[in-house]
């Protein structure tokens, strides 16, 4: 017989099956010793231009600068540059770049414009600029980590962008894509990654809406854009709506994402990373407007 947690579905979890068996493994949050969580509202930012990538694909390096600059002032609340970046990090951290490196890989010019800025409106040595995706010992040298993922569906969470970007810290990826991924949060709490994110940021210049394993261009689109801010869950939940009204408007009619992406409610409910509530987050989206899919 089929194992009972192999069946659980996304309503389960939404109704607690899933939520409270969880919630009881995991120590430190204060939600699982039945305290009230904390709400509070999240301000993720969608950045986009329609010109940051031409027809075959090439991305436009001095456009993708700009958006990112208009990310780091709207996240933060600043007016200048400089300022906006002292909000996020120190010129004497260590900064680890974790972009995704599979399936539908975060753009090298989106690291590289990040990694220009740090060195030029931070003050941060290159040599203090590290890449940081793969095993726990490159985190741990860290002071703080900038997450770059790209926008894209997955075979085996539903939705492979934030929430999954530290798997590789775990040591033990596999194990995480167990009771239908919905551990992943845990990672975020493991001390070589625990209170260092000071930035997410999203590839969305060219995202992926269905699963793979391999990237198929058919469900490529160019939405054009950088999705934002400090709150990992909230910044997840944007893009799970994006790729959900992205997969609606291909079909004509719902085309619910498989598996169901149940990582990113249990972030917010059983981990304590941030709000998985739509009501809870504010959008603020600057430049093209066309297919926003945020409606």
């Amino acid at each position: 017989m089929e194992n009972n947690q192999k069946r659980l579905t996304r309503r389960d979890f939404i109704r607690g099956t899933v939520g409270a068996t969880l919630a009881v493994s995991v120590l430190g949050v204060p939600w699982a010793n039945g305290s009230e969580h904390a709400v509070q509202s999240s301000l993720v930012t969608v950045i986009r231009d329609k010109n940051v990538m031409d027809t075959t694909f090439k991305v436009d390096s001095k456009i993708l600068q700009t958006m990112l600059d208009q990310t780091v002032l709207q996240v933060t609340g600043k007016v200048m540059i400089q300022e906006a970046w002292a909000e996020l990090v120190k010129p004497d951290d260590i900064i680890g770049l974790v972009p995704t490196p599979h399936l539908n890989p975060t753009h090298p010019e989106l690291v590289e414009v990040v990694k220009t800025s740090l060195m030029k409106k931070v003050g941060i040595p290159e040599k203090n600029i590290i890449m940081a995706q793969g095993g726990k010992r490159r985190p741990k040298q860290c002071t703080a980590l900038i997450s770059m993922p790209a926008l894209k569906g997955h075979w085996l969470t539903g939705i492979g962008t934030v929430i999954k970007n530290y798997i590789m810290y775990s040591g033990r990826p596999s194990r995480y894509h167990e009771e239908k991924s919905a551990k992943l949060g845990e990672i975020w709490h493991i001390p070589e990654v625990k209170g260092k994110t000071r930035l997410v940021v999203v590839d969305a210049i060219h995202p992926l809406c269905d699963k793979g394993p391999q990237s198929d261009p058919r469900y490529k689109w160019a939405y054009n854009g950088l999705i934002a801010g400090t709150d990992p869950v909230a910044v997840e939940t944007v893009c799970l709506k994006i790729l959900t009204e992205k997969r609606r408007a291909l079909r004509g009619e719902s085309w619910p994402i498989s598996p169901p992406p149940i990582c990113v409610e249990a972030a917010d409910k059983v981990y304590g990373l941030g709000t998985s509530k739509m009501e809870e987050i504010k959008i603020a989206h600057f430049g093209w407007e066309e297919d926003l899919l945020l409606g």
